[in-house]
């Protein structure tokens, strides 16, 4: 259950869980920096997945013009942290 109290390493290591299961890449190592032109098999519909997902795991939900402004996994540990610190 996700915790308002949460820091950008414990949503790091979280998000990274998700991304290998929706991308079906076990060994896959997010960092701050990864985005959809450097991960393999980050396309539009894995896009969709991947936030469904993260809105279900955090109890969050994202707004359509947040989601344009993430560039990269940093960006949206940002969005999770003041998501989570709103509720």
């Amino acid at each position: 259950m996700a915790d308002i109290t949460k820091n950008g390493d414990e949503i790091l290591a979280e998000l990274q869980e998700i991304f290998r299961d929706i991308l079906d890449q076990p060994n896959l190592i997010l960092t701050r920096a990864s985005n959809a032109s450097n991960v393999e098999d980050w396309d539009s519909l894995a896009h969709i997945n991947l936030l469904t997902t993260i809105e279900k795991q955090f109890k969050i939900k994202f707004a359509l013009n947040e989601i344009q402004e993430l560039k990269d996994v940093g960006d949206m540990i940002e969005l999770i942290q003041r998501k989570l610190a709103a509720k």
